[in-house]
């Protein structure tokens, strides 16, 4: 009798250290796996931010010649490109001392061997005799406003892009000293693709935002560029981050569990 209740005893104190073996290889296998969450994280989280810092390049807008696309002060994000790869529509920043010794913000609407003319019948801008549709840019010009007229750029001008230059103006058409400004000097104010340090992606403070391509130069010869890898990047550090915080909350998650498990068994 003595010799069964040593028995039963032992298988039961057997059964419950094989439960809690088991219980511990899960936790085991859960701190392996909350490990490498965390340091998956951290290597996306830091290399997004490390690829975004090498691709791109911060600058402070600094007029309102770019006005709706960006505003004075905007703290915007350019990426770093060869002059060669931009195209039409680009939003670009460059440096051109015939223009001012600080880097400018203004929109690429004609490249080398382009005829960009204003204006045509409608008063819209013409590229190559063809009339744009421009709905990013401001033609608001208190000189208009008695004869109901928005043309394009107050300034008539017609221009024969030379190669390897652009020609590039403001949004805010009123208000900007971009090309028209420039069109009795040498290469009737364009700049030389060599000038331009970044294409801007995205305005980054205050409002976290996109910077578009107009469709309206899409179907031309060259088309429109393609968007930047910022989102990859931003994609990367949240999720990145979001790895760390999932992984950091696996232990406490599964200590709270495992107390809840014993209180019920107590009961």
């Amino acid at each position: 009798m003595g010799g069964t209740q040593d028995s039963t005893a032992q298988d039961s104190s057997g059964t419950q250290g094989a439960a809690r073996g088991t219980g511990g290889g899960g936790r085991g296998a859960g701190s392996v796996l909350s490990g490498v969450a965390v340091a998956v994280g951290f290597v996306l989280f830091l290399g997004g931010f490390v690829w975004g810092a090498v691709v791109y390049q911060p600058f402070t807008v600094p007029t309102d010649s770019m006005v709706p696309t960006v505003r004075p002060g905007d703290r915007v994000l350019a990426q770093r490109i060869d002059g060669a790869e931009v195209r039409r529509g680009d939003v670009v920043v460059f440096t051109d001392t015939r223009w001012a010794d600080a880097p400018m913000v203004k929109r690429v609407v004609g490249v080398g061997g382009d005829t960009v003319k204003c204006c045509g019948a409608g008063g819209r801008l013409t590229l190559n005799g063809r009339e744009l549709d421009e709905p990013y840019a401001d033609l608001d010009d208190p000189g208009a406003a008695a004869s109901g007229l928005r043309p394009a750029s107050q300034t008539p001008f017609e221009v024969t892009v030379p190669e390897g230059s652009l020609f590039l103006l403001g949004d805010r058409r009123a208000a900007s000293l971009d090309s028209r400004a420039h069109l009795q000097e040498a290469g009737q104010g364009t700049v030389p693709r060599s000038a331009v340090r970044g294409r801007i992606d995205a305005v980054a403070w205050p409002s976290a935002t996109m910077v578009g391509r107009p469709a309206a130069y899409a179907d031309l010869p060259g088309g429109t560029s393609r968007p930047g890898p910022l989102r990859i990047q931003l994609a990367a550090a949240a999720g990145g981050a979001a790895l760390v915080l999932l992984g950091c909350a696996y232990g406490p998650l599964a200590r709270t569990l495992a107390r809840r498990r014993e209180q019920a068994g107590a009961r």
